[in-house]
């Protein structure tokens, strides 16, 4: 075992027993490359990753090449979502110098960090363009040891343009407060840049847009606008009736290989089933779709049963393979139907889920879509879901992360409110209770990761103080449970005073006492979850609404300047900030519900205000509000000002559907 065993990451663990002697990644790491005077070789992936197992089985379990690589280099590990800051920086030194970027990613670095040759995955024998991992790390030995300068030229002069990036979002930050013309902007072009055939965004690989369908859907809430509601309808189908939609179990894959939605890289990740089961169930409650409900049920059953660990808490993914071979878990033959529900079924179960001889993925099997347009066949798929479950199972990453944690709660909060499912409300619960217990120090900080209900050392980023706020936030306006709102507060704080910056208002990824890289990450765009300054913007104004806080409001509001900007540019990679903006429109509106909490009519009152669809809005007791002739009463109020209350759930619902007219 090399220096990796007893880490708490399982994808460090995955390879504690590699002949590379790998050193996780800390300063002594660095110190012992300066002592020897070799360069540092960082290898980053995360436990799903396909070709991060590729690269392992290729070239990390051979003895041979990992002799080479042990003398002539310090070799260390990091699971980019144990570390997503490291990821951040040296992705971007990656993208910026070769264009594009992905995992495994491979990074040789001075002793001091400085990056000086970047790669992703590198084969063991030189095929379709690239060199052989061997062949890289012998030209990087050799040009460590006869041409240091020119090494130390082109370490110093990356970390010089990294630099030059870091003042961009600052810049940025300082334009004008969001509002409506920049969200109008924001749908135009989205419209433009919208796949009318195949439903999304880009071509292939094509990824689930959940934090741009959220903003759509607010979008509409707010200006009942067709153009956005059309492309989160038709975006939401194409995915459900496709491939990227696990027909028989629920859940999400990460993304599509193709521009249809057909074939998909088979992981499951906790952050894409969290933000669609929420997508899902904001549409269905703009529009009362059945697709889309059973869509939203169905994923939060997916993470009850797959992803929940028995602490409570929600693992972060599942592996692409099992049985050695990418999907095995997922496909299906003619014949494997016929095993299972005899010929006739077989025939009507290869009808509804388009499974043909020559199949759609490897050795003729097929992925499982529903192409037509009904709801399939409840029986049928009970039958292949219980012959799937004797199958091989995919590898779970036991991994916690805070953040991805935080997505979870909110939308099995939510869920278990407007679906009236009370395990969902539940699971929520717990996992909340997990992440205030054992995710935080004695300071009260976050930390990022557990598994087996012990934390990892690493201190929790922006994103995962943003996330988790956000889903307090939503337990607390779903139970009116205070503690919740509470603890939303104090990860807040620390938002203010050790991530924003004071001069602009912009949020790094870091805390300000954190480790240092060779540049303090920070970055509002988002990829394949909420980016922290957009989390982060959000669950401060969130706060702000429920708090009445100007202090928390003129945070959120300085932090999403950077969206006016990027509305009309790239609305795509700003999604979540997007939706914040569309809330911070709308008010956001607040429900101040007046009554005993478990009185019949204030419970009524609070699930018709959690029906509405205002962007955003929030809902907490308020004991200094007057009861309505003794009843249970809700008054609805934005920017301090509370309109006349409300006693009539039905009224409240619909006025809190209808956009107000006057929008400061």
């Amino acid at each position: 075992m090399n220096r990796l065993a007893g880490v708490t990451s399982p994808y460090l663990l995955q390879h504690a027993d590699n002949p590379v002697d790998w050193w996780p990644w800390r300063p002594d790491a660095f110190e012992e490359a300066r002592r020897r005077d070799v360069p540092v070789l960082l290898s980053v992936g995360y436990a799903a990753c396909h070709w991060c197992h590729v690269m392992a089985h290729e070239s990390f379990e051979d003895a041979e090449l990992a002799a080479y690589l042990n003398e002539h280099f310090v070799a260390v590990k990091v699971d980019r979502e144990e570390r997503p800051d490291v990821d951040a920086v040296y992705m971007e030194a990656v993208q910026a110098a070769t264009g594009q970027g992905g995992w495994p990613m491979t990074v040789f670095l001075t002793p001091e960090g400085e990056p000086f040759y970047f790669g992703t995955y590198f084969p063991p024998e030189a095929r379709h363009g690239l060199p052989s991992f061997r062949q890289v790390l012998e030209g990087v030995a050799e040009a460590w040891r006869g041409r240091r300068g020119e090494v130390a030229e082109v370490a110093a002069r990356i970390v010089r343009e990294l630099e030059g990036r870091a003042g961009v979002y600052a810049g940025l930050a300082g334009a004008e407060v969001p509002g409506a013309e920049a969200t109008r902007r924001a749908v135009a072009q989205l419209a433009r840049e919208y796949d009318e055939r195949r439903g999304g965004f880009g071509g292939a690989p094509k990824f689930p847009p959940s934090m741009v369908l959220e903003f759509l859907l607010r979008h509409h809430a707010a200006t009942g606008s067709r153009a956005a509601l059309g492309m989160a309808e038709h975006a939401c189908e194409a995915m459900a009736r496709g491939g990227i939609h696990d027909q028989l179990g629920g859940g999400f894959a990460r993304y599509s290989v193709d521009a249809a939605w057909v074939v998909p890289h088979f992981e499951k990740m906790l952050y894409d089933n969290a933000l669609l089961l929420r997508v899902y169930l904001h549409l269905w409650r703009a529009t009362g779709s059945p697709l889309a409900r059973r869509v939203a049920e169905r994923t939060g059953d997916f993470l009850l049963r797959e992803l929940r660990t028995p602490e409570g808490g929600f693992a972060s993914a599942l592996d692409a393979d099992s049985e050695g071979r990418e999907g095995a878990f997922y496909v299906w033959t003619p014949e494997q139907l016929r095993e299972v529900l005899g010929e006739d079924d077989a025939a009507r179960a290869a009808e509804l889920y388009g499974v043909t001889e020559g199949g759609t993925f490897e050795e003729r099997a097929s992925v499982l879509q529903l192409p037509g347009e009904g709801q399939g066949d409840e029986e049928i798929r009970t039958r292949l879901f219980a012959a799937r479950e004797a199958r091989p199972r995919p590898a779970r990453d036991e991994k916690v992360v805070a953040a991805w944690n935080g997505l979870a709660v909110a939308a099995l909060a939510e869920a278990g409110a407007l679906l009236e499912r009370p395990d969902f409300l539940d699971a929520a619960v717990v996992a909340a209770a997990l992440l205030l217990s054992v995710h935080r120090d004695e300071d009260g900080r976050l930390l990022r990761t557990s598994r087996d209900g012990t934390a990892g050392p690493n201190a929790g980023v922006l994103e995962d103080y943003g996330d988790v706020a956000e889903g307090l936030l939503t337990l607390h306006c779903v139970t009116g449970d205070e503690r919740w709102l509470d603890a939303a507060g104090q990860l807040l704080d620390v938002v203010l005073t050790q991530f924003t910056d004071d001069s602009s208002g912009a949020l790094y990824d870091t805390a300000a006492d954190a480790e240092r890289l060779i540049r303090r990450p920070q970055d509002p765009t988002d990829n394949a979850a909420p980016s922290g300054w957009t989390a982060a913007a959000g669950a401060l104004l969130s706060f702000a609404a429920l708090t009445d806080s100007e202090l928390h409001r003129t945070a959120a509001e300085r932090a999403l300047t950077v969206v006016t900007p990027l509305a009309g540019q790239a609305p795509r990679f700003i999604g979540w900030g997007l939706a914040a903006a569309e809330a911070l429109v709308d008010g956001p509106r607040k429900v101040a519900l007046a009554g005993a909490p478990d009185d019949p009519a204030t419970l009524a009152l609070r699930a018709a205000a959690l029906a509405a669809t205002a962007p955003a809005l929030v809902v907490t007791p308020d004991a200094e509000k007057p009861l309505v002739e003794g009843a249970p009463a809700a008054y609805v109020c934005r920017r301090f000002s509370c309109d006349a209350p409300v006693t009539d759930p039905e009224w409240l619902r619909e006025g809190l559907s209808t956009p107000p007219d006057d929008k400061d």
